[in-house]
């Protein structure tokens, strides 16, 4: 389990005190979880919370059978399981990690009594959550007004990062394989691959071993607010 100190401590971790931190960590369950591996199931019974040490997390909502969608990932120092802590109802989607990830464990009694500790840590919470529902209300407002192509474009800018100040260009890297692509956008595949296989043809997107880069991001933000100016 990496060492959390307190100049190492992100998210939600980093809005603690000393002693609240010192006590949350005398009572939490480390754990490890392999690339593939199960951490919460959807519809689980379950309320435990878990914050995440190392690792990457992806959370997924499996909408038919063999038909999935993908409503996140998170990195170190973020927080999931917490909406069957607050509510009560079955897990909302499954929690799988994407890499070997170290996260926390503390049960809904804990979570609770941590939330009634630490003001500070409650209000980052109320933070974390008003911009997840600010997420998910963008990717409804996607799902309604554009089609699938300019999903890929919206998905395309939003997981990518500028290459250099000094340079318009765009990269995703790792590169994400098409199949991710769709999962995150709620296509076939197949779709994906075909539109990639035009921008490609267009000299707006590129793949290379490392990434793929975004030649030409202005004109996917520019065909994109064509589309909903229609």
């Amino acid at each position: 389990m990496p060492n959390l100190t307190k100049q190492n401590r992100t998210g939600l971790l980093a809005c603690l005190d000393e002693e609240t931190y010192e006590w949350l960590s005398s009572v939490w369950t480390p754990m490890r979880f392999m690339p593939d591996e199960t951490i919460v199931d959807f519809e689980d019974a379950t309320s435990d919370v878990y914050f995440i040490a190392s690792g990457e997390v992806r959370a997924i909502l499996q909408v038919a059978i063999g038909k999935e969608v993908i409503l996140g990932e998170f990195g170190r120092g973020g927080i999931f399981g917490e909406l069957a802590a607050l509510d009560g109802e079955p897990r909302s989607a499954s929690l799988t990690a994407l890499v070997q990830t170290h996260v926390m464990r503390i049960p809904e009694g804990i979570f609770n009594e941590l939330m009634a500790r630490s003001p500070a840590f409650t209000h980052c919470l109320l933070k974390s959550l008003s911009q997840r529902t600010r997420d998910l209300t963008n990717r409804i407002a996607e799902l309604s007004f554009l089609d699938t192509r300019h999903r890929l474009y919206n998905t395309l800018l939003r997981m990518s990062r500028t290459r250099d100040e000094k340079d318009a260009e765009r990269i995703i890297s790792p590169p994400v394989i098409h199949a991710v692509l769709a999962e995150h956008i709620g296509a076939s595949r197949e779709a994906v691959s075909r539109e990639m296989s035009k921008l490609a043809k267009e000299n707006l997107v590129s793949r290379t071993r490392g990434a793929i880069i975004l030649r030409q991001p202005g004109e996917l933000s520019r065909r994109i607010s064509a589309t909903l100016q229609n």
